[in-house]
């Protein structure tokens, strides 16, 4: 059994700066080669005190995102304008009038809400437009840019058919008018074909950064926002289409949950000490939020869903806040994430450690001799 803490990184400099920038060297270097005193080879009950993690002058290892709430604002919007575009497609083949229009009208809403926080957080909304000088397939923000600009028009012009009763008779019945009402089909099935991209490439835009708890989550953070995703427009659906047409909203929600559910416990499992932030602090309270409204809405909609409309709106916006809370919850988990040494340094160091122990054989070095 050594004296050093688990922490203690192996071979740091015991003078200089690095000495009190890294946590646990001073402590081990103190004594190194006496016979007593603590932290010595001659006294076997020597216990390093907990590491302190801190960096240079107070400042955090990675730089936190300067993206602010409007972000997560985005992601749960444009998750929620994603599926209600594959709800009102279903509802379109299947004869379900009132879900698909609140599926279609909802896509367009959401959509534009989403692309309102988005250009708020660029600054200015050329920004939006000259991403689309290249396409960039290492970038996930190029890449959405241009999923964006190929769905938005769709689910735009599928929603457009359905406000073609708004217009004045002479317009509806003219051949604008019926054209609009031919197009609105194929343009939405188009939009419920890219829809699944929306919902997803938000989770590798967070995950693609340096973000310790954002970039843990790589594996499976595309399956919790589509889950998520498919919760809140299931759950949205259930709030706007009548019970009798209502079911497709109601088994997709109740799909959408468990899923999200599921991946996130196992998520939380694989991140080790990164999914730290998301049980602590703000960020814990809105996770414990969305999994309890999550749960709930799901457990409304399996068994009061279909015999109530009330019972059924109420679930679904449990379903939609949920939804809301896990997107903030995880952007906030991030962001503390970021400011916290702890979580770039150990991870850090634990997978150099795995290096070092696959080189020697399966074996784990070790700070020390052995006693």
């Amino acid at each position: 059994m050594t004296a050093t803490s688990p922490r203690d990184p192996v071979g740091t400099p015991s003078t200089g700066p690095e000495a009190s920038a890294v946590p646990g060297s001073a402590g081990r270097h103190k004594d190194k080669g006496k016979g007593k005193g603590r932290g010595g080879r001659g006294d076997k009950n020597a216990v390093v005190p907990p590491a302190e993690f801190t960096s240079y002058y107070g400042r955090p290892v990675v730089k936190a995102s300067p993206w602010e709430h409007d972000i997560p604002a985005y992601l749960f919007l444009g998750g929620v304008a994603a599926g209600s575009s594959l709800l009102a497609a279903g509802a379109d083949l299947t004869g379900r009038p009132a879900l698909r229009r609140t599926g279609r009208l909802a896509s367009l809403v959401g959509l534009t809400l989403s692309m309102l926080a988005l250009v708020k957080d660029l600054g200015r909304p050329e920004r939006f437009h000259h991403m689309l000088r290249v396409v960039k397939p290492t970038s996930p923000m190029s890449v959405g840019t241009w999923l964006l600009t190929l769905y938005g028009p769709f689910a735009g012009l599928a929603a457009a058919g359905e406000l073609r009763g708004l217009l004045p008779r002479r317009l509806r019945d003219g051949v604008a008018g019926r054209l609009l009402g031919a197009s609105a089909r194929p343009a939405g099935l188009t939009a419920a074909v890219v829809a699944p991209t929306i919902a997803s490439y938000t989770a590798v835009l967070l995950s693609d950064t340096a973000t310790p708890t954002w970039h843990d989550a790589h594996r499976h953070l595309p399956f919790v926002f589509v889950g998520s995703a498919a919760a809140a427009s299931g759950g949205l659906g259930m709030i706007g289409a009548p019970v009798h047409e209502a079911g497709p909203a109601r088994r997709l929600a109740i799909g959408g949950a468990l899923l999200e559910l599921a991946v996130e416990r196992r998520m939380e499992q694989a991140m080790g000490l990164t999914a730290e932030p998301l049980h602590q602090g703000h960020a814990g309270q809105l996770m414990r939020a969305s999994k309890v409204l999550t749960a709930a809405g799901a457990a409304g909609a399996l068994l009061l869903g279909g015999r109530s409309r009330t019972a059924a709106a109420v679930s679904g916006a449990a379903l939609m806040a949920g939804s809301a809370c896990l997107r903030f919850g995880f952007f906030d988990a991030g962001q503390d994430s970021a400011r916290d040494p702890k979580y770039t340094v150990v991870p850090q160091r634990e997978r150099l450690e795995r290096g070092e122990a696959v080189r020697h054989g399966g074996s784990r070095p070790s700070a020390e001799p052995e006693r």
